[in-house]
Formats: C-alpha cells, sequence, structure tokens
C-alpha cells in the first residue's frame, strides 16, 4: 500500500482548496479597491462639474466665482494626490522607485511640508505647535520624497482631526539618529487596526463612519519610502477618539 501517496492525494485537494480561497479574497479586495477608487475620484469630479456650471451661471459674480475657484482648486490637488499615489504603488510593486539623494536639512523639509499643509490646518482652524532644532539635522537623503511623507503624515492628522483640534510637529535627535514626530487629537486609532495601518490598501479608520477613508495607499507609501532611507515608521494610539501620534526614524550619517 503506498501510504506516502495516499497522503498526498488527501493533502492536494486542502491545498488547491486553500488556494480558491486565497484568490477569492484577493479578487474580492481588488473589487473593494475599484469601487473604492472610484468613489474617492468621483466626488472630487462632481464637486469640479458643479463649481463649473455655477461659474458658466454667474459670471459676474466675484465672490462666487473665487469660492468655486477655490473648491476647484481643493478637489484638483485631491485627485493629483490620489493619483501620484496610485503611481507610486506601481512604482514601489515594480521596483522603479528611486532616491535622489542629497545632503539636506531635516528642518528644512518639514517646513516646507508644513508650507504645503497652511491652508488646509488654517480653513479647519487647527492649531499647530512645533518644536523643531536650532541647528541644522543634516541626513542624506530624497528632499521631495522626504517632504511626502512628512506631508502624508501631517494631512492624515489634520483630516482626521475635528475643527479647532490640535496637531503638533516635533524633531527629536538622539544617538545617531532622527526622528520626527506628527501627533494629533483627533478620531485615533483602534487598537486592532494599529498594526495594520502600513499594509497596501488598508484602511486604519474605516469603523468610523464619520471618516473619510482614502484609498489606503498613503501610509504603506510612506512606510515604503521611509525604509528606501533606511528608517523606519511607526503610529501609536491609545484608542478610539484619543488621537494618534507617527514618529519617522531616520539614520543621521556619520560626520
Amino acid at each position: 500500500m503506498d501510504m506516502a501517496g495516499d497522503i498526498a492525494r488527501q493533502i492536494w485537494p486542502l491545498q488547491a482548496r486553500l488556494r480558491v480561497e486565497e484568490l477569492a479574497a484577493a479578487n474580492r479586495r481588488k473589487d473593494e479597491f475599484l469601487a473604492m477608487l472610484s468613489h474617492e475620484l468621483g466626488s472630487p469630479l462632481a464637486s469640479i462639474h458643479y463649481a463649473v456650471r455655477l461659474l458658466d451661471r454667474q459670471r459676474r459674480e466675484a465672490p462666487t466665482q473665487q469660492r468655486m475657484q477655490v473648491m476647484i482648486e481643493r478637489q484638483l490637488r485631491r485627485m493629483t494626490q490620489l493619483v501620484d499615489e496610485l503611481l507610486d504603488v506601481s512604482r514601489i510593486t515594480s521596483g522603479r522607485l528611486h532616491l535622489q539623494r542629497e545632503r539636506l536639512d531635516l528642518r528644512d523639509v518639514v517646513h516646507h511640508a508644513i508650507e504645503t499643509l497652511e491652508s488646509d490646518i488654517t480653513e479647519r482652524n487647527h492649531r499647530l505647535a512645533t518644536e523643531l532644532p536650532d541647528m541644522p539635522v543634516w541626513l542624506e537623503g530624497d528632499p521631495c520624497r522626504l517632504e511626502q511623507v512628512f506631508v502624508k503624515l501631517l494631512a492624515n492628522a489634520s483630516r482626521y482631526t475635528d475643527a479647532g483640534g490640535e496637531l503638533a510637529v516635533w524633531i527629536h535627535t538622539k544617538e545617531g539618529q532622527a526622528f520626527v514626530g506628527v501627533r494629533d487629537s483627533g478620531i485615533g486609532i483602534a487598537p486592532d487596526a494599529l498594526p495594520h495601518i502600513f499594509d497596501l490598501f488598508g484602511q486604519a479608520q474605516e469603523a468610523d463612519p464619520h471618516s473619510k477613508a482614502g484609498l489606503g495607499v498613503g501610509l504603506a507609501v510612506v512606510r515604503t519610502l521611509v525604509e528606501l532611507h533606511g528608517g523606519s515608521v511607526a503610529a501609536t494610539s491609545a484608542g478610539s477618539g484619543q488621537g494618534s501620534e507617527f514618529t519617522v526614524c531616520l539614520p543621521i550619517p556619520a560626520e
């Protein structure tokens, strides 16, 4: 009696079934992602269409035109960000994302990220506190990609914090490493979601009916960009409604 053959014949259907279930799960995630993509791109497009119609009807009313222009610009920025994130995912998965390294002062990168989000922070009446060193923090890295990291983290902090809430950005250095923290007083992150927030297509805030979850690729891109710089990123939160803090750790090259 071929016992090994019998065992193999019993195991094979199980393996095949598990593979089918894995493929089905992957297909469901793809469908969910496409549905989310359609929703995310459809909302700003609808706003732009509405704004253009009003501008066409009320060309002589300057205040109305100004409001509509602001709406158009905001939604176009959002759409550009979504497309850029998807392009970065494609570059990451195909190994085509490369850094343009140079010597940089980390404080400048963080300043530029804050300036990029200044209008959004002001619009939502957020109070932003900063704690940056007096002396330069020299690193070797891609300034554009690092700015992208901090823009995303600060944008998320603002997005998931109610109007009038508090945001904070800080830089510390210790033992040859630079730490950048982005803290908020927003909706927080549930304990069971915390380990998965950097996963591709993950949705840390999807359980909150009031949140406007994105595509779930931004934080995955953040993690990849930080790791390409030889660093790491971590998130902490006391739970839902308790705010959150993201900390990026980057190596400081030896002199």
